[in-house]
């Protein structure tokens, strides 16, 4: 017995034996997780901020917040009023009861919205980028469409993508004003500039705004679709609506339509807010994300007539130790192609993959059972695995593939997969 459950890896335990925890697979290294210092604490340590100096100031609309008693009072009046309502009441327990959306949202801008905007607006680094120490409550719902099509419309939310060609057209911007008010609506991007990273892309701009009619102010620059360079992730792009008190001459700012230089185009809204701080106010926000499409090749070369910029993420040079005569344990075949050069390994593939095509007819697409003929026995192993993954364009063979998108291989399938074949084919 003892024997076997050694033989067995003392699978097999006495009746009296209680089984230890696993704390050393799981043993915490350094202070447990209520005592250790959290990855906050620790970018707060190397990055202090003084308290005067980093302050944040609310340069928005003052709106006096109700005490919290009178708060209280008054939601307790409204559960009060609902319970007292049989109607209501019947309909929630037959559950026929329907409730406008269009209420709802109302509702919702009415009272916590501006606040939920506020907060998404800094996670996303809006007020730091624009304002730096500065931020504001969206009082004003700014409310903004792209025409998708004749039916349908693209709208702007609070950080949603929209790409290139979907916003290649001026949009609707809708918020509920006085006719007689004066506005100042500003389309920036605080991510795209391509020489200064403290600068901004300006892509629309028009002031002195009559009311809620965007065709009766001036066009200081007419609108710029979003152009993000390829290989530069997500930019964020962002409609402010300011708040003019009085009318405000922007004839110094104003470019000759179209305008599609950069160097015009820059800008920085800390600035331009500081300049006029004494007579304007951000009242309304929304932004979206935007990234690199095909659509931009054309708008770089035909609209700004520059040639398109390519961003690249530089690798370290993979470090290979110096080849020797006779490897220990090597595969020959994969240590020879280590030292091979890529292009001549590409330029190998390629020459396989034309003549596989014929320019006439249509690319055949890859064999749905491409491992269904057998392989002579006699062949060496490191053989065998080259023909396996030319036929699975596994490898150096995935350039024969056609050309087009396909999903990354699952390499585990591929593995199990490889492994069952060699042992079929032995």
């Amino acid at each position: 017995m003892a024997a076997a459950i050694r033989l067995l890896g003392g699978a097999v335990r006495s009746k009296n034996f209680i089984e230890r925890p696993l704390t050393r697979l799981l043993r915490i290294r350094g202070k447990p997780p209520g005592i250790a210092r959290t990855l906050e604490q620790r970018l707060a340590e190397l990055n202090p901020k003084d308290p005067e100096l980093d302050k944040q100031i609310d340069i928005g609309f003052y709106r006096p917040i109700p005490p919290r008693r009178k708060q209280i009072k008054e939601r307790l009046a409204i559960r009060k009023q609902l319970k007292e309502d049989a109607v209501l009441a019947e309909k929630a327990r037959t559950r026929t009861l329907r409730i406008s959306l269009e209420e709802v949202k109302e509702e919702w801008k009415n009272t916590i919205g501006p606040h939920h905007i506020r907060e998404v607006a800094e996670h996303y680094g809006i007020f730091q980028d624009l304002f730096d120490h500065a931020y504001f409550t969206p009082y004003v719902m700014l409310d903004v469409f792209f025409d998708y099509d004749d039916q349908f419309v693209t709208p702007v939310h609070r950080g949603n993508i929209i790409y290139p060609s979907e916003a290649e057209k001026e949009p609707t911007v809708v918020y509920n004003a006085e006719k007689d008010s004066l506005w100042t609506l500003v389309l920036t991007n605080p991510d795209g500039h391509l020489l200064d990273g403290q600068s901004e892309y300006l892509h629309w701009f028009v002031g002195n705004i009559k009311g809620t009619d965007l065709t009766t102010g001036d066009i200081v620059f007419h609108y710029l679709q979003p152009f993000p360079p390829r290989g530069t992730g997500y930019h964020r792009y962002a409609f402010v609506l300011y708040k003019q008190e009085e009318k405000i001459d922007y004839s110094s700012k104003k470019q000759p339509f179209p305008c599609y230089s950069l160097k015009a185009r820059t800008f920085k809204t800390f600035d331009f807010y500081k300049a006029h701080q004494e007579v304007l106010t951000p009242a309304g926000i929304a932004f979206f994300q935007s990234t690199w499409d095909q659509s931009l090749t054309d708008f770089f070369h035909n609209v700004l007539q520059m040639r398109e910029p390519v961003y690249e993420y530089c690798h370290k040079t993979r470090y290979i130790k110096p080849q020797v005569k006779y490897p220990h344990r090597e595969p020959f075949n994969l240590y020879l192609d280590r030292y091979r050069d890529p292009k001549d390994m590409r330029k190998e593939v390629l020459l396989k993959r034309l003549k596989m095509i014929d320019p006439f007819k249509d690319e055949p697409s890859t064999p749905e059972y491409p491992n269904i003929y057998r392989l002579d026995k006699d062949l060496p192993s490191w053989k065998k695995k080259e023909i396996w993954k030319e036929r699975n364009r596994f490898g150096k063979y995935r350039d024969l593939r056609p050309f087009t998108i396909y999903p990354e291989p699952d390499l585990e399938r591929i593995e199990r997969g490889m492994k069952a074949w060699f042992e079929e084919s032995d």
